[in-house]
């Protein structure tokens, strides 16, 4: 029979590996992490492996000691996982081990040291949520309205549906706790994009290179917007194990921070596009953004309360209060709305054109946020700016009794 102590230890390795075999297949990276990550286990239920997992379980109560602080901990933790490679490497249970064998016990501990400590060092600073919240929001902005053309991507190198595949990939990065299959996201959304751009090359005899790969990045994530981008990449950068970081898996990392980077500061000055029209498309994405939020929180409210009045019918009113309709009533802003065409000059065509350009602009961003619209809530909007655009045309058009 084991010893009391060991048993108990031990037993928590078992509820780890029941726990592990019990999960749902697609929440792995790949299968070798899988592999690496039940070999440890099994180790560690060794009766050999009690000091091990005695340094192990210690190691975890210890950062309850601790205020957090991300640097602080990311160091703690680096500093752990030499000690233990180093305390496997002289382990008669790792005596005969290959480097292998040493790197996949490694990737097992990684795994289990940050699944278990994940509530406690993933987005810690208070700062991160905020962050991360308004990155996701400038990204949401974004997506209203930005092509590829205006981060001069050519056309030769656009692939929509391909990139579609990269952006799964990102989004995948939080179904995993552990750095390295965070860091798989990112390796795999990168792989996608690397072997489109080499194929384009190959078949259209054009070169494609590095300066063509972080712009698709950025669109690409600009695209995907996953949620908690600053927090991820901080998570992956203080605790996968700084002996894991490089080459490939360091460069398509950097550009990942980079790509981020480029987001926070992008400004008009950044893209390929006319800064007052970047300024009144990103202005536009807010107000929508801001009516779907605030709509979105009226509906759960409504709900929590019991109140019956319809989602839809609140949105109404909150487009009518933030001016959304004012886009088609105000037949003021536009001049030529009662002009006749043989009053119309040559002098007249930059400011139609510029009418025009507005015009398309302002119904372009409202398609786009009415698509994003569930049917039940879509529907009684469209009836209601089509009663709208009818009642403005029918005052424009009537003639004002005297």
């Amino acid at each position: 029979m084991l010893p009391l102590p060991l048993l108990h230890f031990q037993s928590l390795f078992n509820w780890d590996l029941i726990n592990i075999n019990n999960m749902n297949t697609d929440t792995f990276a790949d299968s070798r992490s899988t592999t690496s990550f039940t070999d440890f286990l099994n180790r560690m239920h060794h009766p050999a492996s009690l000091d091990l997992v005695r340094s192990i379980k210690s190691f975890i109560v210890s950062f309850s000691f601790y205020q957090p602080k991300p640097e602080n901990d990311g160091k703690r933790v680096q500093d752990f996982f030499l000690s233990m490679e180093a305390a496997m490497r002289d382990h008669p249970l790792w005596t005969t081990a290959s480097e292998e064998d040493i790197d996949c016990a490694m990737e097992g501990l990684e795994k289990y040291i940050m699944i278990k400590l994940f509530s406690r060092t993933f987005s810690a600073a208070a700062e991160d949520a905020k962050i991360d919240n308004e990155i996701f929001e400038k990204i949401c902005q974004l997506q209203t309205f930005l092509k590829p053309e205006h981060l001069d991507i050519p056309p030769i190198l656009q692939n929509e549906a391909s990139w579609l595949l990269a952006e799964k990939e990102l989004l995948k990065i939080n179904a995993f706790k552990a750095p390295h299959e965070k860091l798989l996201s990112i390796l795999n959304c990168c792989r996608v994009i690397n072997n489109v751009l080499l194929n384009v090359a190959m078949s259209e005899h054009v070169p494609a290179g590095a300066d063509d790969f972080l712009p698709v990045l950025i669109y690409v994530t600009i695209k995907a917007n996953p949620p908690k981008l600053h927090s991820n990449l901080k998570f992956i950068k203080l605790f996968r194990r700084q002996a894991k970081l490089i080459s490939e898996a360091e460069y398509y990392f950097t550009n990942l921070v980079s790509a981020s980077a480029f987001i926070v500061d992008l400004n008009a000055k950044s893209l390929s596009m006319d800064e007052i029209k970047f300024e009144e498309s990103m202005q536009a994405a807010k107000l929508i953004n801001k009516v779907t939020n605030e709509s979105s929180s009226t509906c759960q409210m409504s709900q929590q309360e019991g109140n019956k009045c319809s989602c839809s019918e609140k949105m109404h009113h909150k487009l009518n209060d933030t001016g959304v309709f004012k886009v088609v009533e105000h037949g003021s802003n536009f001049p030529y709305m009662e002009a006749k065409s043989k009053e119309l000059t040559v002098g007249d065509v930059d400011m139609l054109l510029s009418d025009y350009k507005d015009l398309v602009a302002k119904y372009t961003i409202l398609c786009k946020a009415i698509s994003c619209l569930s049917t039940s809530e879509r529907e009684p909007l469209l009836r209601q700016i089509e009663k709208q655009s009818a009642q403005t045309l029918l005052s424009q058009t009537t003639p004002h009794k005297s």
